[in-house]
């Protein structure tokens, strides 16, 4: 990397994005890495950050454009120049502050850097194409599903399932929303201070906090960089968690002195959202396949100075005998598609849709297993974040449709709304991430 250019950012965005390519990871994790080893300058790093996410969210878009001056197809383009074409159209399309020059120029010099010197011909002719119509770009497809996922950049299949769902306008407003930047909420701990002094001790380090605009004790963050190295981060006066996340307590009801059990609890926001609720009085059992997040989950509990986490490596999917009925509440917070935080990770929506389809049988099992740990008169919390049906309500219904034992139960948010025992959060009505909650009751007798 050449030192003291913002030519850094960009061969750290490409980085991550080929990181993401060759070995399937997720881009936040590879973003999170990869600055970590560069140690750019905060306006570098927050280009770098702009420029993966951007890609991801509108990659379909850009190919679409690129395709239209390119006489090779981007698949067949060795890596990585797909993703340096990528990179230099988002900034010409979308970075306004960046010169359309600027753009072709770094990413001619990306081809040299990464052994690519044989196609910078290719790729600045492309571009200096693309800045050359930037206002007189191809039409999009005129058929609505197609025009869709190209200006939004999501998959077909999806946008069809979206507009299903939703219909035409809400469907677009859901994909409208992917692509914007996601919102930073704090969950404030009341363990060790109040929403008040927390936004007075946020602003004074020139962050400002926002009370969501309907869940209660949850603050939206702008003007933050790393909260890591805020005192009232590491002295555990706030968890950074979506608001969806924090209406569990709702659905769940904790009260003080409860047995809690958080069956796929990692990274541990449920759990530590149980603990707010029930005033640290009682006893949370917060379980994982893999001991690492276990270990992330104890440092959690001990930064918020939270005593009644206790942590164990369990699968969801395997009974325990020695829980059988023995907790008051058991929160069952199952892996599923995500698709209803793609604007925290855009590239989710890339997912292969075939693959999502065995997520309810996982998701039906884990259900199944964690019923027989609710006690006589117990509740059973069911959540995702996502929102399709097939992994919300079809799998609650079909549980209780074989579980008479169990029945749905009504529980009220925040803002007034009844849920008649399951609800469906969609970020475009709620102002929070894609969410579904469910809360059954077991019968003192089955």
């Amino acid at each position: 990397m050449r030192k003291g250019s913002t030519s850094n950012a960009r061969e750290c965005a490409l980085c991550v994005l080929v990181a993401c390519r060759r070995s399937d990871a997720w881009a936040d994790a590879s973003l999170k890495a990869q600055l970590g080893k560069a140690s750019l300058k905060p306006h570098d790093a927050a280009l770098c950050s702009r420029i993966v996410y951007g890609v991801m969210q509108n990659e379909l878009l850009l190919d679409y454009y690129l395709g239209a001056y390119c006489t090779q197809k981007l698949d067949h383009l060795q890596p990585p120049l797909a993703d340096i074409l990528r990179i230099g159209a988002y900034q010409i399309l979308f970075l306004d502050k960046v010169p359309d020059h600027a753009a072709v120029s770094e990413s001619v010099e990306l081809c040299r850097t990464n052994g690519r010197s044989a196609a910078s011909g290719l790729v600045n002719a492309v571009l200096r194409k693309v800045a050359q119509n930037k206002e007189n770009l191809p039409p999009l497809p005129q058929d609505t599903f197609s025009r869709l996922s190209i200006a939004y950049s999501h998959p077909k299949w999806l946008v069809e399932r979206l507009t299903a769902l939703l219909g035409d306008a809400a469907a677009e407003q859901f994909l409208r929303i992917d692509n914007e930047a996601s919102p930073i909420t704090a969950q404030v701990n009341p363990l060790k201070t109040d929403g008040e002094a927390l936004v007075r001790e946020l602003s004074g380090e020139g962050i400002e906090a926002r009370a969501h605009a309907w869940v209660p004790g949850c603050y939206e963050l702008s003007g933050t960089g790393d909260l890591t190295t805020l005192a009232a981060f590491y002295q555990g006066r706030f968890t950074v968690q979506d608001a969806a996340a924090k209406l569990v307590t709702y659905a769940a009801g904790f009260e003080k002195g409860q047995d809690v059990l958080d069956v796929c609890a990692a990274p541990g926001g449920k759990s530590f959202a149980a603990a707010f609720a029930m005033e640290n009085e009682g006893h949370i059992l917060s379980c994982d396949l893999h001991e690492n997040k276990l270990k992330r989950i104890r440092e959690g509990a001990q930064r918020l100075g939270v005593t009644c986490i206790e942590t164990a490596c369990a699968d969801g999917r395997v009974f325990r005998e020695e829980w059988a009925g023995c907790f008051d509440t058991v929160i069952c917070d199952v892996p599923c598609s995500g698709l209803g935080i793609i604007r925290k990770k855009p590239d989710i929506r890339y997912k292969d849709a075939r693959e999502l389809k065995a997520l309810p049988e996982i998701q039906r099992a884990i259900l199944e297993n964690s019923a027989r740990y609710v006690r006589p008169g117990g509740v059973l919390v069911y959540s995702t974040c996502t929102v399709l049906p097939e992994e919300n309500e079809n799998v609650t219904d079909a549980f209780l449709s074989s579980h008479p034992e169990f029945i749905y139960e009504e529980f009220s948010l925040p803002n007034g709304e009844a849920a008649p025992g399951y609800l469906t959060l969609w970020p475009q009505r709620s102002g929070t991430d894609g969410f579904y909650l469910s809360r059954m009751r077991r019968r003192d007798h089955d």
